[in-house]
């Protein structure tokens, strides 16, 4: 499925489609070149779960963790793009941050991907014609709620 994302309103609804629809153990896998839009999109999701203020974007801390009640469900922000191996990933502890939360994951290619996880939308975020695209792939436990 291809999503167009032609300007900033178009991003935000649709990271609030996303947002409606995610549930614990949930993964955004948000691929993309730099400026592609991927920590838009992020922004625009945990927005949309009800956070309120600025969601820094988590390049150099890497995880940032998003709780209850300012949000509706725990969320993980994750930007990957500094890993040099996925190993790394593991040595963060990403499964601690990652229990009974959404991960809304940046280049997660660096951490090794999660495309094979049945819960993970990936979205490759690229520059069109009409602004942006998203190219959307999604796991089984997304069928009957693609945004």
């Amino acid at each position: 499925m291809i999503v167009d994302l032609p300007d900033l309103d178009a991003t935000q609804a649709f990271g609030a489609r996303i947002a409606g629809r995610l549930r614990p153990g949930d993964v955004v896998a948000l691929s993309g070149g730099l400026g592609a839009g991927k920590t838009t999109l992020a922004r625009a999701i945990i927005a949309a779960l009800g956070h309120e203020g600025e969601v820094p974007s988590p390049s150099f801390a890497i995880v940032e963790c998003y709780d209850p009640p300012s949000v509706r469900l725990p969320l993980v922000h994750a930007d990957f793009y500094r890993l040099k191996r996925p190993e790394e990933a593991d040595e963060i502890g990403l499964d601690d941050y990652r229990a009974g939360a959404v991960l809304v994951a940046e280049w997660p290619e660096q951490a090794g991907g999660f495309a094979h996880e049945p819960a993970c939308l990936s979205l490759r975020l690229e520059t069109a014609e009409t602004g942006r695209i998203a190219i959307v792939e999604a796991g089984p436990d997304w069928l009957g709620r693609m945004p």
